[in-house]
């Protein structure tokens, strides 16, 4: 997959990110990191399109967005659905998970995950 350019600010926002994960994004973060969940590789708010995205599987192209109760609001929907459109023009998949289901339902979330690529593995 390409590079592209990341403005300086986008990255500089993308490290105080990851330094400042919410509890449901941590405990995915564990389960998911360094290729825990079948060998997969994912990243942690890697900016995409102009955008910092929670986690990304770029092997697959499979974003997964971490969403507190902020997420459930019209404008917030609109707007989560304006960047899931740039990212599958881009030939990315979204994968939108609550707080509630990464913390209570860890397991059923990444076995979700394994289903949307085809339960493929790279190890």
């Amino acid at each position: 997959m390409p590079h592209h350019s990341v403005p300086h600010v986008n990255r500089r926002h993308a490290r105080r990110m990851r330094k400042a994960m919410t509890d449901a994004e941590l405990k995915f973060w564990n389960a998911v990191r360094a290729h825990r969940l079948m060998g997969l590789s994912f990243r942690r708010q890697l900016p995409i399109a102009g955008y910092i995205v929670d986690f990304a599987c770029p092997e697959h192209n499979l974003i997964i967005e971490i969403d507190g109760s902020t997420h459930s609001h019209d404008h917030a929907i609109s707007r989560d659905a304006a960047r899931d459109e740039r990212f599958s023009a881009l030939g990315w998949r979204v994968i939108r998970v609550t707080n509630d289901e990464a913390i209570r339902h860890l397991d059923e979330v990444c076995s979700h995950i394994v289903r949307a690529i085809g339960g493929e593995s790279h190890e």
